[in-house]
């Protein structure tokens, strides 16, 4: 394989993107969540053990489902982008990244593949911080035309 060459833009690899933001408050959310239902069950006299139990296992149910939420990443490497969205994880040589689009309006970037498909990459989302997502659009759109361009030599 030859060596790119890089773009002006790229970011050195290997490169993580997600959102810190969002990540940051639902984790925080998550953890008061817990900590106040688990305090509010054992201060409150009149809860039986099983409303004890309860409460707890609510506050780590709406822990467990905000920690969910805040798990999309996409990691850059040399070998290629691994996209981790809510439930499932895939694996991407550069080659089959055609593109990277984040049109106004969208919640997260999609990637279109060269197979025809088009790949949600939630790691870079909009929400809380637009202007990261987009700098981070960029950054990956800069890595994808440096590293999918890279053919093997015969």
């Amino acid at each position: 394989m030859t060596n790119p060459v890089p773009h002006a833009d790229s970011p050195r690899l290997p490169v993580t993107f997600r959102p810190t933001r969002t990540r940051a408050v639902l984790l925080g959310i998550g953890g008061v969540l817990l900590v106040v239902l688990t305090v509010m069950s054992l201060l409150l006299e009149t809860f039986t053990t099983g409303d004890r139990i309860t409460f707890i296992c609510t506050g780590l149910l709406g822990f467990g489902v905000l920690a969910l939420l805040s798990r999309p990443k996409v990691v850059a490497t040399e070998d290629g982008v691994t996209v981790t969205n809510l439930t499932t994880v895939r694996r991407l040589a550069w080659a089959q990244i055609v593109r990277v689009n984040l049109r106004s309006g969208d919640p997260w970037v999609h990637l279109d593949l060269s197979d025809g498909t088009s790949l949600p990459a939630m790691g870079i989302q909009t929400g809380i911080a637009k202007q990261q997502a987009i700098a981070d659009a960029r950054a990956l759109r800069a890595l994808v035309d440096t590293h999918g361009t890279v053919h093997s030599s015969d």
